[in-house]
C-alpha cells in the first residue's frame, strides 16, 4: 500500500468519527459538570446513555469495515524519534524536585493553615499531583520513574545500606499492588484525607516507611515494578501516552499504540491490577452520587457499620468488574472459535481497558484541577501564609467536555482491542468475532461512566 492510499484510508474513520461526534454533540454538551453541578440533561437520561453506547458500537463496526491488518500495522508502527543530547542533568533536577515536593508536603501539612483550600500539602497532593500530574502521564508520557521521591531516596540509601537482602515471593506477583491500590482508594473515600492535612501527612509517612523498607529489602527495581501500586498505575497510564524515553532520546507514537505490546500484561495478577485501575476511579465517582447515598442509607439503617458498607461496595464492585471481564474472555473463546485459553485472551486484551480508565480519570478530575488551580498556585507562592484562596467557576458547557473525554477514552479502547485482535488471530473474521463480548463490556462500562459523570456530586454519607 502506498502512502497516498494509506492517507485516504486513514481519513475514512476520522471522517466518520467526526460525523458521529457532530450528531451526538448535543447529547453530551449539556451533561452537567462534575463536582456538584445541579445541571440537568437536556435529553432523557436513557437516550443520553444509549447515545454513548451507540457511539462505541458504531466505532467498532467502522473499524471492522474499513481497516485491515496492513493498515493497523502501519498505524501502530508509525513513530518519530528525537535525540536527546544530555538528559542526565534534567533527570537529576527532576529527582531533586520530587524529593523537595515530598518535604513540602510533610512540612506544609504540619505548619501550613488547616483550611484545606489553603493548606499546601492537601492542594499539592490532590490538585497538583493526583489530578494534574496524573493527567500528564497518560496525555504526554510517564515521568514518574524520575520524579518518584521514594525511589530517589531508596537509590541514595542503597549506597550505604544493604539492598535486596530478601527474595520477593514470585507466587505473589502483582497481587500486593492490587490490594494496595484498593486500600488507598478506600481510605481516601472513607476518611477526611482530602480535608485533614495532619491525617494526610500521617498516611504519607506510613506509606513512605513501607515503601522505603520494601525497596531496600527487595531492591528498587523489584519493588517499584511489581509491588508499589502508585508506580504501577503510572507505568500503565504511561503506555497510553504518545511519548516515551528511550536510550537514544525520546520516541513519539500515536496515543495507545504501545498498548498492543505482547508482554505488557504478563499474567492474571496484572490483569487484576488493570481492572483495579478501571474500577477504583469508577468507585470514587459512584460513592459521590445520590443513588449510592440511598443504597448506603438502607444498608446502614439495617445495622451494618458504614465503614463495612463502603469496603463491601469496593470489593463487590471490583469483583463484579473483574468477573464481567473474565466472562467476556470466556465468551471470546466461543465467538472466535479459538484454542487459546480464557486467561490468555484476558491477558492480551487487558491493555485495551487502560484508555477507558484514562478517559474517565480526565473527566473526573479536570474540572477539579482547573477550579482549584488558583488556590494551588497561591499556596505554593507562600505555603505558610497563602493569599485568600480563589476558585475558577467553570462554564456550564464544561460538563459536556467531560462526557467527550469518557467517549474518547472508550473509542481509543475499541481501536486498541481491534488492533490486538488482529495481532492475536490469523483470520480477519476470527479477529472481528473475537471482539463481540469485549465490545459489549465496553458499552456497559461506557454507559456506567457517562451516568456517573452526569450526576450531581454529593458528599458521601454516613462517614
Amino acid at each position: 500500500m502506498n502512502r497516498r492510499t494509506a492517507i485516504r484510508r486513514s481519513l475514512r474513520p476520522v471522517s466518520v468519527l467526526w460525523l458521529l461526534g457532530t450528531f451526538t454533540g448535543h447529547a453530551v454538551a449539556h451533561g452537567g459538570s462534575l463536582r456538584g453541578s445541579s445541571e440537568s440533561l437536556s435529553v432523557p437520561l436513557w437516550l443520553f446513555l444509549l447515545t454513548g453506547g451507540g457511539v462505541v458500537s458504531a466505532s467498532f463496526l467502522l473499524a471492522s469495515f474499513v481497516t485491515d491488518r496492513t493498515f493497523i500495522r502501519e498505524i501502530h508502527d508509525w513513530r518519530r524519534r528525537f535525540s536527546s543530547l544530555s538528559p542526565d542533568p534534567l533527570v537529576t533536577a527532576t529527582r531533586a524536585f520530587g524529593v523537595l515536593a515530598l518535604v513540602v508536603i510533610v512540612a506544609g501539612g504540619v505548619l501550613a493553615p488547616v483550611d484545606p483550600r489553603e493548606n499546601v500539602a492537601i492542594l499539592v497532593v490532590w490538585v497538583g499531583w493526583w489530578a494534574g500530574y496524573t493527567a500528564t502521564v497518560y496525555l504526554v508520557g510517564n515521568t514518574w520513574p524520575a520524579l518518584n521521591p521514594w525511589r530517589t531516596i531508596a537509590d541514595v540509601g542503597s549506597a550505604v545500606l544493604p539492598v535486596g537482602t530478601a527474595t520477593y515471593p514470585k507466587r505473589l506477583g502483582a497481587c500486593p499492588s492490587v490490594v494496595g491500590l484498593l486500600a488507598l482508594v478506600w481510605l481516601e473515600v472513607v476518611s477526611p484525607l482530602a480535608d485533614d492535612a495532619e491525617l494526610l501527612v500521617g498516611v504519607v509517612l506510613v506509606y513512605s516507611v513501607i515503601t522505603l523498607v520494601g525497596a531496600l529489602l527487595f531492591g528498587s527495581d523489584r519493588w517499584f515494578s511489581t509491588v508499589d501500586p502508585v508506580a504501577r498505575v503510572f507505568r500503565y497510564y504511561g503506555r497510553v501516552a504518545p511519548i516515551r524515553r528511550t536510550s537514544a532520546g525520546f520516541e513519539f507514537q500515536l496515543p495507545g499504540a504501545r498498548l498492543i505490546e505482547t508482554k505488557l500484561v504478563t499474567g492474571r495478577d496484572e490483569v487484576a491490577f488493570v481492572v483495579a485501575i478501571l474500577w477504583v476511579t469508577t468507585y470514587d465517582g459512584f460513592v459521590a452520587t445520590s443513588l449510592w447515598a440511598d443504597i448506603a442509607g438502607v444498608v446502614v439503617r439495617g445495622g451494618v457499620p458504614p465503614l463495612l458498607v463502603y469496603i463491601l461496595a469496593l470489593l463487590g464492585g471490583y469483583g463484579l468488574f473483574f468477573g464481567v471481564y473474565r466472562l467476556a474472555s470466556e465468551l471470546t473463546r466461543t465467538t472466535a472459535e479459538t484454542y487459546l485459553t480464557a486467561g490468555e485472551i484476558a491477558r492480551r486484551f487487558a491493555p485495551s481497558l487502560l484508555p477507558i480508565a484514562a478517559g474517565y480519570h480526565l473527566a473526573h478530575y479536570l474540572s477539579y484541577f482547573l477550579s482549584l488551580s488558583p488556590a494551588l498556585f497561591g499556596a505554593l507562592s507562600n505555603p505558610l501564609s497563602p493569599p485568600t484562596p480563589m476558585m475558577i467557576i467553570l462554564p456550564s458547557w464544561f460538563g459536556g467536555l467531560n462526557m467527550s473525554f469518557v467517549l474518547l477514552g472508550h473509542l481509543l479502547a475499541v481501536w486498541v482491542a481491534h488492533a490486538i485482535a488482529y495481532d492475536l488471530f490469523p483470520s480477519r473474521l476470527q479477529a472481528i468475532r473475537s471482539q463481540y463480548p469485549l465490545v459489549a463490556v465496553m458499552i456497559l462500562y461506557t454507559m456506567t461512566s457517562m451516568w456517573i459523570v452526569s450526576q450531581p456530586t454529593i458528599t458521601p454519607p454516613y462517614l
